[in-house]
């Protein structure tokens, strides 16, 4: 099989500069050689807005809309007019921590030989860290870079060299949006069969598990209130990201009425305590999501103090006991799962959520953790990793009739 290059360009009409070869993975058909057509082995992008991918006879191209970034991938020996050529093996990359899940699922660990923190939510990347299997690589410089075919970062501001590429999820709005960029990924390591199957798996269903809720017999749907506390400002604000909304929705909830429209609510001014009181008492379920330098110690204790009332306030959120935050899954206190594992398994937090809607008792959650009933965190480390590294893994599908 032919290597690759990989060509970063600002614009599809700038020349290209910088040329780093690419070797084929072991998923898929990979291109075709210079004389036959590409068939079979390619992703369509369903529902991600913020990126496409265009297909010719021998070559790739992937448009970022976020940054405006395009990437040319083409079959080596037929470029020949590049001023610089790098030749480094696939087998040196480097990933973002926000994409180690979607590293998993494409079976690409082995070929994953830098990080730049260990502080990462996921345990077969830590046991690599702790056998020196992946190096620990200085942000700050750069020249430690060049030794990585590419550089997959999360931050379009960051500096970027001409190994870096953009891996931003983040930018879409819908839960299937984000995890459709796992497809993303697979184009720069041929992989786009696989990255088609988990994709399809994954959207198959959640889709499921949304038709599931909604046919499930209620009188009111439950409403739910994702909030959060800031300690610098003393004030609480109801979260409006897009995406969380989508999976109350799709969980058969109902998000706080569109009229709520105040952007904070200050602890230390009467009026604003008695307005966000006010709202909270229209409320079935809340979703806590402040941020907190040591996410285990933060209870229910915690949030009663924040929000300025006694415990035996007759709120339902907290009579019904449903009082709940996504850091169940977490690293050194510090960094969540729900940034990484959440973002490519959303089905996964869905079911948590019609767990969260409407309890059943037979289902344990994988994100979310009720400190109402004083629910703890996981805390993942390297001895959590008890499979084949060398195999990808399958995503999880949550049963859905």
């Amino acid at each position: 099989m032919s290597p690759l290059s990989f060509h970063k360009m600002l614009n599809l009409h700038m020349l290209l500069s910088l040329v780093l070869l690419f070797r084929t993975s072991t998923y898929g058909s990979g291109l075709a050689s210079s004389s036959d057509a590409i068939v079979g082995n390619i992703s369509k992008v369903e529902d991600a807005q913020n990126f496409h991918i265009y297909y010719g006879q021998t070559f790739k191209v992937i448009k970022n809309f976020i940054d405006g970034q395009s990437y040319l991938l083409i079959q080596a020996e037929l470029f020949v007019h590049s001023s610089i050529v790098v030749s480094i093996p696939v087998s040196f990359l480097k990933l973002t921590r926000c994409m180690l899940m979607e590293s998993r699922l494409l079976g690409l660990l082995p070929s994953m030989k830098g990080i730049t923190s260990e502080s990462v939510a996921s345990e077969c990347v830590l046991k690599m860290v702790d056998k020196g299997d992946i190096k620990l690589i200085d942000r700050n410089d750069s020249q430690q870079f060049n030794q990585f075919s590419t550089h997959f970062i999360s931050d379009s501001d960051q500096e970027q060299a001409c190994n870096f590429a953009d891996f931003i999820p983040f930018g879409e709005d819908t839960p299937l949006q984000r995890a459709e960029w796992i497809k993303f990924l697979g184009v720069f390591e041929n992989l786009e069969t696989r990255s088609n199957n988990i994709y399809n798996s994954v959207k198959d269903n959640y889709m499921c598990l949304s038709k599931m809720a909604a046919n499930t017999t209620r009188s009111l749907k439950p409403v739910v209130a994702w909030m959060e506390y800031y300690d610098v400002s003393g004030a609480w604000s109801f979260t409006k990201e897009v995406y969380k909304l989508k999976y109350v929705e799709d969980a058969g909830g109902e998000n706080l009425d569109d009229s709520i429209n105040k952007v904070s609510y200050n602890i230390s001014n009467p009026d604003d305590v008695e307005a966000l009181h006010a709202i909270l008492c229209t409320v079935d379920v809340v979703v806590d999501g402040t941020q907190t330098p040591d996410p285990a110690a933060y209870n229910r204790t915690t949030f009663l103090q924040h929000i300025g009332v006694e415990d035996n306030s007759c709120f339902a959120f907290l009579s019904n006991q449903s009082l709940w935050r996504y850091d169940k899954r977490l690293h050194n206190s510090t960094i969540l799962d729900w940034y990484d594992g959440a973002v490519s398994q959303p089905q996964l937090v869905l079911a948590d959520l019609i767990e969260v809607l409407f309890p059943t008792g037979n289902y344990t959650t994988t994100y979310f953790r009720n400190i109402a009933k004083a629910e703890g965190v996981v805390n993942i480390d390297g001895s959590m990793c008890e499979r084949d590294i060398s195999t990808p893994l399958e995503p999880k599908l949550p049963v859905c009739k």
